[in-house]
């Protein structure tokens, strides 16, 4: 059992930045791979990006914020971090950060914990 809270969010215009962290709670955190997801209005929730566990070192993006989002984890703090740069008015969502008990993953299915998620709005 972990208990997630993301913070962060706000209203940024297009080109600035963010950086969203995901608290946990509950349980060993570097045990768990992390994720993060979005779900914009009337859309369904994507992936964004993923994290392994311990030392973090394999990290998947998804297509659209490759090169402009960072994650990270910092195991001494139970956090992890997700820094979006670049911000463009379609990231535009509710941001989710997730943990998985078995495996890095793309899948929400993966997942076995979630956050309530922050808002992103991104101005343009």
């Amino acid at each position: 059992q972990v208990q997630l809270e993301e913070s962060g969010g706000g209203l940024v215009q297009a080109g600035g930045s963010l950086r969203l962290s995901c608290a946990a709670a509950g349980r060993t955190f570097s045990d768990y791979a992390m994720g993060w997801f979005r779900q914009a209005p009337g859309k369904e929730r994507e992936f964004v990006a993923a994290i392994s566990r311990s030392g973090g070192s394999t990290k998947y993006y998804a297509a659209s914020v490759k090169g402009r989002f960072t994650i990270s984890r910092d195991n001494a703090k139970n956090t992890a971090y997700l820094q979006m740069t670049s911000l463009k008015s379609e990231d535009t969502a509710v941001y989710h950060c997730a943990a998985a008990r078995l495996r890095i993953g793309i899948e929400a299915g993966v997942y076995d914990y979630w956050g309530q998620g922050t808002q992103v709005a991104v101005s343009s």
